[in-house]
């Protein structure tokens, strides 16, 4: 990958979504739920403390110190938004 893919945007869209925006404006709804393995994820199994996410080094990351690659991110949001609709300008995926 030549690009560096960068969260510059990112808001709760429920459960355990979440609405990113990269910085080449791709943007797409990611679930994180199946990434929720492990030691350092357990307590983002909390709804309450999932929604603590910010944007930290281009990704998104919690107060425990959990995080996801960029790379990971885009790649989710760009195989979703190939299989799925938009609702058009700055729209977001509709599921």
């Amino acid at each position: 990958m030549d690009f560096l893919p960068s969260v510059i945007r990112a808001n709760y869209d429920g459960g355990f979504r979440i609405h990113l925006i990269f910085n080449d404006n791709a943007e797409g709804s990611v679930d994180f739920q199946g990434w929720l393995e492990g030691p350092v994820f357990e307590p983002l199994k909390d709804p309450s403390y999932f929604q603590q996410f910010f944007i930290d080094g281009g990704t998104i990351a919690w107060p425990n110190g959990a995080d996801i690659a960029p790379e990971t991110l885009y790649e989710a949001v760009k195989s979703s938004s190939a299989a799925q609709p938009s609702a058009g300008a700055g729209g977001t995926i509709i599921r």
